[in-house]
């Protein structure tokens, strides 16, 4: 028994009541399908965009790289943990994005929840002031925790209201400190998308760095897969653990924007590196995923069947032009429900409840797959039109 045991179960209660407590449910993954509690279902929750994480070179590589590298780099990678096999990586990430270098993180959370600190101290140091950092109201967690690790205060403009963040930058063009504007290019709830070309331009002429998280983003749009801020952003983030079908994550930029982090962003410099097997796995991302433009194509033609399926059923899907597919429900309890019910028609989807979301807003996160056909397209289109129908 833990001191504080009571403590968590009065909070796990109230978020039970308030139908939004979390639990851990196990899978099974079965000859393309997903099986849990008995039941086989399509999954339309995860997002492996481009089916990678089952790809032969993938598991290939990975599998030859543990064999012949091991299983764990052994040490950080200012210590002894920085294999050729990173440089070797980052520099294919590197030319990927366009970028003159890149460093691997071993996660999206992690990578921004410590770069964030590392480019805010840069302003304190060179300035004597804090950064000024204008962000998305719907960035990402991992971004506002970063913020609130460099003890900076946000200057939030309303989503994707870049008049709204230029009347922002011209508010606090006076003060003192550098400035920088942070965005994702595609919103992991939302599934809209920024506008980078207009961001690049306002940050051109408010003289600020533009940070753009490309989690959702890399390998599923852009020329190539290569995302929407190539040439255009002065960091990009991405994940490995998404469209590419590994684990870590990426930061592309300058050189000596990644020297910096080197020298000053703590979840590089005190977490081991990644192991071979994972560079592995992204190492052969990087060769397939040039490649399929065919997946990428027919990937957002079916977001765009079930979005249609949708509206006519008069059913929101917010602003959503990618993968990912939002189906606003309303209340958390009815969000749960039209999911179980989801479960029981073949299909694995989650429902996205506060705090992820505003309180009212609680969703079907639809997130698509290149390895959907139209059947299986409609008939979950047609489940979640009866179910939100049924279900009061």
């Amino acid at each position: 028994m833990s001191l504080f045991d009571s403590h968590f179960t009065a909070t796990l209660s109230e978020r039970e009541a308030a139908g939004t407590r979390r639990t851990l449910r196990p899978v099974v993954r079965q000859d393309g399908m997903i099986v849990r509690d008995g039941r086989r279902m399509l999954d339309v929750s995860s997002n492996d965009y481009l089916g990678l994480a089952d790809h032969p070179l993938l598991r290939e590589r990975a599998a030859d790289w543990a064999l012949r590298f091991g299983t764990g780099a052994r040490a950080s990678r200012l210590v002894s943990g920085t294999l050729d096999l990173h440089r070797q990586v980052e520099t294919k990430m590197a030319a990927f994005k366009g970028c003159e270098d890149a460093i691997l993180f071993a996660s999206g959370w992690q990578a921004n929840a410590s770069v964030m600190p590392a480019l805010c101290a840069l302003s304190v140091a060179r300035t004597g002031a804090p950064m000024l950092v204008f962000s998305d109201r719907l960035n990402h967690a991992s971004l506002h925790h970063g913020c609130a690790a460099a003890g900076v205060r946000q200057i939030r403009f309303r989503h994707n209201d870049l008049s709204h963040l230029e009347t922002l930058l011209a508010r606090e063009a006076e003060k003192p400190g550098l400035r920088m504007i942070v965005t994702e290019s595609v919103f992991s709830m939302d599934g809209d998308r920024a506008d980078i070309p207009a961001l690049r331009a306002l940050a051109d002429r408010a003289g600020a760095f533009l940070y753009v998280d490309e989690a959702h983003a890399t390998g599923v749009l852009g020329p190539k897969g290569r995302g929407l801020s190539c040439g255009m952003a002065d960091l990009t983030m991405g994940t490995c653990s998404k469209a590419l079908g590994g684990m870590g994550a990426y930061v592309a930029g300058s050189k000596p924007l990644c020297d910096h982090l080197v020298n000053h962003a703590s979840g590089f410099i005190y977490s081991t590196a990644l192991p071979p097997a994972v560079l592995g796995a992204i190492d052969a991302a990087l060769d397939v995923v040039p490649g399929l433009d065919g997946e990428r194509a027919l990937l957002l033609r079916q977001a765009e069947r079930i979005r249609g399926m949708l509206h006519g059923a008069a059913l929101s899907t917010a602003d959503s032009t990618t993968q990912i597919v939002p189906v606003l429900i309303g209340e958390s309890e009815r969000a749960m429900a039209v999911a179980t019910g989801l479960e029981e028609a073949g299909f694995l989807t989650v429902a996205i409840r506060p705090p992820t979301v505003p309180a009212g807003t609680a969703r079907l996160r639809l997130a698509l797959h290149a390895g959907l056909r139209d059947e299986a397209i409609d008939r979950l289109g047609q489940a979640v039109i009866a179910l939100t129908r049924d279900i009061a």
